[in-house]
């Protein structure tokens, strides 16, 4: 059956490998395995869980993932070459299904500046790597990087190669957005013509949003192109611009179903819950006005429009809020819940903590909180597991306490308390404020020489008592990383952030960075 002939639309979802590609926004194992549990709650089809050469790290998350997950394809990606592959299958080895995703370059730019190899060298080592991955798994995707500005031919050729040693999934990947989507419809599609075994595989759509076209031009490969499996990030994660919005994709199909005739097994009402996810373990905010999962997505300021959709809802609203998940936050803990039923939601937010340790720790913090503030929001609980994640991994500085002083024509100052490797520190600065004070104070100690790229505040929930996160960006000798703080009090959100940032500093975990 020609790939275009189906109906399914498959979701492949790349937040944990392209989307952490984002400055900054690298992860954890246990926040890997947190965004890939609600992926697999969203009923993502295919989770490509990293790239299992790229680092130690890398490696152990897609085995931990593809032990744990079910439900959802889990996939990583490699190079075309053998240790990429090998490594690759080796982490996938536990997964209930899993696939191989190979990739190399074929444009003349990339293969002449970048690999140094002739078109006849990349030709012959995509169908070896593609005949290698195949020993491991059925399912294996072969990916031309910088496809859309590749030569017709050449593409042509190699992929009437890769698909005869058996590549199963074929994606044509704009990597570096430059598509414009009648174009890069035509351009798949002519592809597909063109290829005599291309009804053999499916034909997938990986594009970067540089010129802010990456879901048109997605959408314009499946309905021009007849590609039938769509590449994309949760909130549009990615480096540079970005990637193709999920939630952009299936609101898109789902709501105009009457254009693009299309079945999709996503479960919409999760996907406002796996944004928030996604944007407090990376520290990425999403603004207000973003399609689908900004929080204005469906407010309404006109007079006209509020009076319009009081009246009948779909007379300004194509969507309703509830069908993405907007009405499932609701109150539902308080400063007498239990810890059974405290348990019980974090098991209903995708949180696994691994041991009953863990969950008491959680369960304290919780209370603590509760004291503070009179209604916990399933973001508070998030954030504080969140929080209390960033504060344990490779701590190597972990916040005590601060105090701090400030006043209208006086020099604001700070004192804070940290601890370096277990032993306590304490330290002073002034400012222009006081988180510059705060800023300073650390840094007579640390002495880190980082450059502070971003100091971003978001209200976690709405309301006075909502509690404050703080995401700090540093960069210090060509590393960029993201720190992330939360608390009621924004000043110590800030201590937190800052000292988290530079814990990933001190870690020096070295990723490869492949391009697709």
């Amino acid at each position: 059956m020609a790939a275009s002939s189906s109906n399914k639309l498959i979701i492949f979802d790349t937040t944990l490998r392209d989307g952490e590609q984002s400055p900054g926004a690298s992860m954890t194992k246990d926040e890997k395995i947190r965004i890939a549990k609600q992926l697999e709650r969203l009923k993502v089809d295919v989770i490509e869980a990293g790239f299992a050469a790229s680092s130690q790290g890398d490696f152990e998350a897609i085995k931990a993932i593809a032990g744990l997950i079910k439900d959802s394809t889990v996939c990583s990606l490699s190079r075309a070459n053998d240790r990429d592959i090998s490594r690759a299958a080796e982490a996938l080895a536990p997964a209930a299904r899993k696939r191989i995703h190979t990739f190399i370059a074929t444009s003349s730019l990339h293969m002449e500046k970048k690999l140094r190899m002739t078109p006849d060298q990349v030709f012959e080592q995509a169908k070896q790597a593609v005949r290698f991955a195949r020993k491991f798994t059925d399912d294996v995707e072969f990916s031309p990087e910088d496809g859309s500005r590749s030569d017709m031919d050449f593409l042509c050729r190699i992929l009437e190669a890769v698909i005869a040693e058996g590549a199963t999934t074929i994606n044509f990947a704009d990597t570096v957005g430059y598509g414009v989507p009648e174009l890069y419809g035509n351009m798949l599609r002519t592809l597909r013509e063109r290829i005599p075994n291309s009804d053999k595989a499916i034909w997938s759509v990986h594009c970067h949003n540089d010129l802010g076209m990456a879901v048109a031009n997605s959408l314009a490969g499946v309905m021009i192109g007849g590609a039938r499996q769509v590449e994309c990030t949760i909130n549009g994660l990615g480096e540079r611009a970005g990637n193709t919005a999920l939630e952009e994709i299936v609101m898109a199909v789902r709501t105009r179903k009457d254009h693009f005739n299309l079945d999709i097994g996503i479960d919409s009402s999760q996907i406002v819950s796996t944004s928030k996810l996604v944007s407090q373990i990376t520290g990425f905010a999403v603004q207000p006005n973003k399609a689908v999962v900004g929080a204005n997505a469906f407010a309404h300021a006109s007079g006209i429009h509020q009076d319009g959709v009081l009246k009948a809802r779909d007379t300004y609203e194509i969507m309703r809020a509830e069908d993405v998940g907007w009405s499932a936050n609701k109150i539902v803990l308080g400063k007498l819940s239990g810890r059974n039923a405290f348990k019980q939601r974090l098991e209903e937010l995708g949180i696994a903590l691994e041991s009953e340790t863990e969950v008491n720790a959680a369960f304290t913090r919780f209370k603590e909180l509760a004291d503070r503030k009179s209604d916990i929001f399933d973001e508070d609980i998030m954030a504080l597991v969140s929080d209390e994640e960033h504060s344990h991994e490779n701590e190597y500085y972990r916040f005590v306490s601060l105090s701090q002083h400030s006043e209208t024509g006086g020099k604001p100052t700070a004192k804070v308390v940290f601890s370096i490797e277990g032993k306590e520190a304490e330290c002073e600065g002034q400012g222009n404020g006081p988180v510059d004070a705060i800023v300073n104070a650390i840094e007579s100690k640390t002495a880190s020489g980082a450059e502070l790229l971003l100091f971003s505040v978001n209200a976690i929930t709405t309301g006075t008592q909502s509690q404050g996160e703080v995401t700090m960006r540093l960069s210090k000798a060509g590393r960029i990383v993201n720190g992330v703080g939360a608390d009621l009090d924004i000043v110590v959100a800030s201590a937190k952030a800052y000292l988290s940032a530079l814990n990933k500093l001190h870690s020096k975990t070295v990723k490869l960075n492949p391009q697709l």
